[in-house]
């Protein structure tokens, strides 16, 4: 078979990610530090300091850098990834929430969770805040579609969610629904588009399904019930919070902080695979790149529990900072 270039590239983007250094960011929400995990020994192998109300991480594409989003002065911070040292803190419009990074790392898109609602554009290379995008409602969660064509702002407040190409980093299309916009996930379609977006919601256990194409919602599904003799743990409206789809784009994971578990999905079917009970109000999740392992933070029990999708069993709980809560997947070179 001739060996063109298009064969070429798609031979390249099918080696496995593990020739790469993988470690998992978590931040700690009532604390200054964020802690690195390795998912080879689920270990603790370092700590950045010194930013206070850490909230949402991204990492550098070339793994140089990690961006963490800081409460406490309304910076997005910029930390060397070999000594774990601030290096810069760029001033944002207002007080920031969570973060993403554009597929290049050439941007990073902080939710501003101040009204009337931005997501704050920080240019990686020049270290400056390049502009600031106005949206309806002070805004949560800010993420990149899988093909890095769109940047998707949610807003609790507004009930509303935005869809930003980040070719123009003007609003195209917005969806208002009838809860607060808590954490999206993404399944595509074949050609690597987005299909769905799914969307957890203030005070439901469970999460919305929403088709991009349409901008209509077509599902809705509930978690399961905790059986007989198991008690739910209080969150106060916030019931589900986290989600994760797996490379292979065939299992979604969501959090539920009010079973304290995380239950698996199969796409595209949404059929239930199972759940697996972790610590105590789980509030995000990350999953390693070959799709086989979550890592779950678990906000009242200041741990974080790894678990065997496939296998639907918790592996272990390691042990990090105070009230954990965001966290992302790094893959350094």
């Amino acid at each position: 078979m001739k060996l063109t270039r298009s064969r070429y590239l798609g031979l390249l983007l099918a080696l496995p990610l593990a020739a790469g250094t993988v470690r998992i960011i978590q931040t700690n929400s009532a604390g200054d530090d964020v802690h690195i995990i390795d998912p080879a020994t689920n270990k603790v192998v370092g700590v950045i300091k010194g930013i206070e109300v850490n909230h949402g991480a991204a990492a550098a594409p070339d793994g140089s850098r990690f961006y963490v989003s800081n409460e406490a002065e309304s910076t997005l911070d910029f930390v060397d990834a070999k000594t774990l040292k601030i290096t810069k803190s760029v001033p944002l419009t207002g007080h920031p929430n969570n973060i993403s990074i554009s597929k290049d790392g050439r941007r990073v898109y902080v939710a501003i969770n101040t009204s009337p609602g931005a997501v704050d554009v920080i240019d990686t290379a020049s270290m400056k805040n390049a502009k600031s995008i106005p949206v309806n409602g002070a805004v949560h969660n800010t993420y990149v579609t899988p093909d890095g064509k769109y940047v998707v702002a949610g807003s609790i407040r507004s009930k509303t969610f935005t869809v930003i190409p980040t070719a123009t980093e003007t609003p195209e299309w917005s969806l208002t629904m009838d809860l607060g916009i808590r954490p999206m996930a993404f399944a595509t379609n074949d050609d690597g588009s987005t299909k769905w977006i799914f969307v957890q919601l203030s005070g439901l256990n469970g999460f919305a399904v929403v088709d991009f194409a349409t901008h209509k919602e077509v599902n809705r599904i509930k978690l399961p019930a905790l059986p007989p003799g198991k008690s739910t743990f209080p969150v106060g409206g916030n019931e589900s919070h986290g989600m994760a789809v797996t490379s292979d784009n065939k299992t979604l994971v969501v959090c539920s902080r009010l079973n304290s578990s995380v239950y698996m999905y199969s796409l595209p079917d949404l059929k239930l695979l199972g759940g697996v009970e972790v610590g105590k109000s789980p509030d995000w999740v990350t999953l390693t790149p070959d799709g086989k392992s979550a890592y779950v933070a678990n906000a009242a029990s200041d741990t974080v529990s790894v678990v065997d999708i496939k296998g639907l069993k918790e592996i272990t709980q390691i042990r990090v900072g105070q009230v954990p809560k965001r966290n992302i997947t790094a893959v350094l070179p």
